[in-house]
């Protein structure tokens, strides 16, 4: 209500009864009033006038002819009423307040309101004036009123429209956010009835076997709440398919006054409703649902822009739920990557266990030749990494008619290592193994009646570029078959099972062909221990005659042949030559077999070596040869057995300073290096080819054209030294170059 403060009140003169300001019957005029008179029955605008009773009460006096033409009531039958009479209580009451707030105030006050006349809803816009008397009493009631129905209906479509565009903006921003389906319904149903000022909104979803469910629902208080109720329309399966189905919606204003079946009458009596707009609801080409709009208890008009807007909606929720849908299939989609990741990933993780598999069977394949250790760990171990009751690994026979379990690991199942079984009597399993062949089938635990166990087996064959060698069982107690990445991987196993096989029947073979190499050998040294048995017992004997006739042949006479000596000499040469040289067979011989550990003695270099290399003094001197000895100061002492330790020292001197010419040098010293004690024998005036340094410590090898002072020896001499310095733990080697050849020994700390 708008209160003009500025217009002044009119004051005009109470026109006594029977005056009636626009009645028919007029006794006295003036020309005043003449003139107000003809102005209010000319003027377009509807004029109204209002008495103000004593009583604070309000009564009609009379209309203009505009007036009486709008609201189609004449000034003669509304003169006298009260607003009570014309309009309704709600209109009515509404009136009489503005008309109080007038008196109130007593100044203009303009409104706009609407008021329902002949059952037409009209709006209009009245500024009331208050008319004083002499006493300054409001008395009267000049109303002023325009038609604006038009410009509130126009304002009225705008903002309709504008409340339809957000609600279709709403559940198209939803859409758009990938909200779940159930909120959009719920807010679409919500926002919808609001809109419509209906008493239900429900979204009703068709199931496979033709019947619905109600997934959505807006309804007042007053109403019935069927959420979640499955719901078939009795006239749906024979008529309303096809009506939906080309697109069409179905306007129901009273069901009772519709062309509606009796039956579909009463279904839609029992969900207490009076008018509905049901609209079809597409996803894609195929129906999904309906959307349905309902006022209950009595009938509605529904308007066109209702209609539209309910198609308008059904569209979206299509849009949403075909979206739905999608995002449905790609969750199942990310369900399925997911799954997949972790198959793939359970997958890789197998992968790596069988590489650790692999691996430890190559490194123990590697590491140990014994075949039960590395097949028995295979059988274990295949079984916990591929969740199995039973694994085994079973051998052909060399003639490939019998195959024998030799391997088993079995969790539940009875043992079975050990038992055979004839290849003839089934030909079925191991035709295809022997064809290179995995084989797979089911079988029936029989163990387990009355409660069937189904077992999953496979048979990977084990064989190489030589032929085959067994087969590897797998059982497992699932319905479920070996897949490919297990077969494969299988296969790789049997292959290293292939290997480690062929390996320990090698290594049998090689240990066979050892031993009979070692019996060979040990007859060989055998023979060579009697060779030299048979040989010194002659040689003794030629010893002792050499002495009886040396004995014979003492007298003066016969000494003064001088060819007696001569021959004396060379039987006593030849005779200890021979015995040395049996003596060095013996003693390699000795050293070739399992020689007993040497006796270990601490020593002092400085002052054990000097003596021994003193004696080589004459026998240099007498070949003109230089002897020089050189000890570091301070050498640990060095513990070695003293009779083996002398003997190579000796051999190699009398080796030394057979080969060095006259004006040489021969060299002994000693020194630490690092945490071995180095003895160095060399000479001057030597050189030696590489062939000659490669066979040097051969039996029986001479360097005839390099001695100059055309000494003899058995050829043995440095093949011992070799073999007594490998029992003393040491090494020995030998150098030549730059005119000189020189013998290193090595012996560790």
């Amino acid at each position: 209500m708008n209160i003009n403060p500025a217009e002044s009140t009119m004051e005009l003169t109470k026109l006594s009864p029977p005056q009636i300001i626009f009645g028919t019957e007029l006794d006295e005029k003036s020309s005043s009033e003449q003139f107000l008179l003809s102005m209010y029955n000319s003027v377009q605008a509807s004029i109204f006038v209002v008495d103000v009773l004593e009583d604070g009460d309000f009564q009609y006096v009379a209309l203009n002819p505009t007036h009486e033409r709008w609201i189609g009531i004449c000034s003669d039958d509304l003169r006298g009423k009260k607003p009570e009479d014309i309009l309704s209580p709600i209109d009515a009451a509404r009136v009489r307040q503005h008309y109080a707030d007038c008196v109130l105030f007593g100044k203009t006050i303009s409104y706009e309101q609407c008021l329902q006349f002949q059952g037409v809803l009209t709006w209009w816009s009245t500024t009331l004036t208050p008319l004083r008397d002499a006493n300054s009493r409001i008395y009267r009631l000049i109303g002023t009123s325009s038609n604006i129905t038009p410009v509130k209906q126009a304002q009225e479509a705008v903002e309709l429209q504008v409340e339809r565009e957000r609600l279709l903006e709403a559940i198209a921003g939803r859409i758009h956010q990938s909200v779940e389906l159930e909120t959009i319904l719920h807010q679409t149903t919500i926002e919808l009835r609001q809109f419509l000022n209906c008493d239900r909104i429900l979204i009703y979803r068709f199931e496979a076997d033709g019947s619905g469910v109600i997934i959505a629902e807006s309804t007042v208080a007053t109403s019935e709440a069927l959420l979640g109720k499955n719901i078939t329309d009795p006239c749906f399966n024979s008529k309303h398919p096809e009506h939906y189905g080309r697109g069409c919606i179905q306007v129901v204003e009273d069901i009772y006054a519709a062309a509606l079946h009796p039956s579909q009458i009463d279904f839609l009596a029992s969900l207490q409703i009076g008018a509905n707009v049901t609209v079809p609801i597409f996803k894609e080409q195929n129906m999904w649902g309906l959307l349905i709009a309902q006022h209950c208890h009595e009938s509605r008009q529904w308007q066109q822009t209702e209609t539209d807007l309910l198609k308008q909606l059904a569209t979206q929720i299509g849009i949403a739920a075909g979206q739905a849908e999608l995002r449905q299939q790609l969750e199942d989609i990310k369900g399925k990557l997911e799954s997949q990741k972790q198959k793939h990933k359970s997958q890789l993780q197998q992968v790596r266990n069988f590489e650790a598999l692999v691996r430890r069977m190559t490194e123990q394949i590697r590491d140990n030749l014994d075949e039960t250790l590395v097949l028995q760990t295979v059988t274990q171990e295949l079984a916990e990494l591929l969740n199995l009751e039973c694994c085994q690994i079973e051998l052909y026979s060399p003639c490939q008619t019998l195959v024998t379990i030799a391997y088993e690991y079995s969790i539940n199942l009875s043992q079975c290592q050990g038992a055979t079984r004839q290849i003839a009597d089934c030909l079925e399993v191991y035709q295809p193994l022997l064809q290179k062949q995995p084989l797979q089938f089911l079988e029936i635990a029989p163990a387990w009646q009355p409660k069937l166990l189904v077992m999953s087996q496979m048979a990977c064959p084990i064989f190489d570029s030589q032929g085959f060698l067994g087969n590897l069982w797998l059982r497992r107690p699932s319905q479920e078959g070996f897949d490919e990445f297990e077969i494969e991987l299988v296969q790789q196993v049997a292959n290293e099972c292939a290997i480690a096989i062929r390996q320990a029947q090698l290594y049998q073979q090689i240990q066979a062909q050892v031993k009979e190499l070692e019996n060979c050998d040990r007859l060989k040294n055998q023979f060579l221990r009697n060779l030299s048995q048979e040989l010194r017992t002659p040689i003794t004997s030629i010893s002792l005659a050499v002495q009886t006739l040396e004995s014979v042949l003492t007298p003066p006479e016969i000494l003064e042949i001088e060819i007696v000596p001569q021959l004396l000499q060379i039987l006593h040469n030849e005779c200890a030559r021979e015995s040395k040289l049996i003596n060095d067979l013996l003693t390699l011989t000795y050293l070739e077999a399992q020689p007993d550990p040497p006796t270990l003695i601490a020593i002092d270099l400085q002052s054990w070596l000097h003596p021994i290399v003193e004696s080589f003094r004459d026998l240099t001197n007498c070949q003109r040869q230089q002897l020089n000895l050189s000890i570091a100061r301070e050498l640990p002492l060095l513990e070695t057995d003293i009779t083996d330790m002398e003997r190579i020292i000796t051999e190699l001197l009398n080796h030394v300073c057979k080969y060095t010419p006259a004006g040489e040098f021969v060299t002994v010293s000693a020194q630490l290096r690092g945490d071995a004690v180095e003895l160095n024998i060399s000479n001057s005036g030597l050189e030696l080819t590489s062939n000659e340094l490669s066979r040097i410590f051969e039996p029986f090898y001479h360097l005839s054209k390099h001695d100059p002072w055309k000494h003899s020896g058995t050829g043995l001499e440095l093949a011992l030294v070799q073999k007594m310095v490998r029992h003393l733990g040491g090494s020995i080697y030998v150098e030549s170059g730059t005119g000189q050849t020189t013998f290193t020994i090595k012996f560790p700390l």
